[in-house]
């Protein structure tokens, strides 16, 4: 009897952390502060290692865009997750939709993931952390792996929290594919 209440007890915690974390509002994050769903995105402008030299939020107007955020280049859990973006690309442009990598490292940095990783879209380099914190995707010194899903008119439309670099990029395009029928 005493072995099922121990049992039973440890079952109850276990559901019960599991329940609260299917209950946590994005707003409490991890990061900070989560952009409202519905609303313009956070605007900005940072460097980059294609074009001219620097994207705004802006440029997409028209279009779609997966602005992911990833905590650095050349690491395991980020290339994985930028070489799915890279393998589905073509499947994002048939859907109107650019991807935009945003971490903390710089310019030179993104260059050479780029080069290595062959990625074909753009790598922002938010080195002081200003539009990771707008997104609330900031952590000390780095970025956090999260996705934020903008419509062609510049409003937010999906948040991805807790994402699995494995898998995401078929998540994005599920979603993708929901909101744009």
């Amino acid at each position: 009897m005493k072995r099922f209440l121990t049992l039973r007890f440890w079952l109850s915690i276990c559901l019960s952390l599991w329940l609260a974390g299917q209950f946590v509002p994005s707003a409490l994050a991890l990061g900070g502060k989560q952009p409202p769903l519905k609303q313009p995105a956070p605007e900005f402008t940072l460097p980059t290692n294609t074009g001219d030299g620097s994207i705004s939020l802006q440029d997409y107007r028209g279009k779609w865009v997966v602005l992911y955020f990833y905590p650095q280049d050349f690491t395991s859990g980020c290339t994985l997750e930028a070489r799915r973006f890279q393998q589905d690309l073509a499947e994002y442009q048939r859907r109107n939709t650019q991807i935009l990598g945003v971490s903390v490292d710089d310019v030179d940095s993104h260059a050479q993931f780029c080069d290595s990783e062959g990625l074909k879209f753009p790598l922002l380099a938010d080195t002081d952390g200003k539009v990771s914190k707008a997104y609330g995707s900031w952590l000390g010194a780095m970025s956090l792996r999260h996705t934020y899903l903008i419509d062609p008119e510049g409003v937010l439309q999906e948040i991805f929290l807790g994402v699995r670099p494995s898998i995401h990029s078929q998540e994005v395009l599920a979603r993708l594919d929901e909101l744009s029928s």
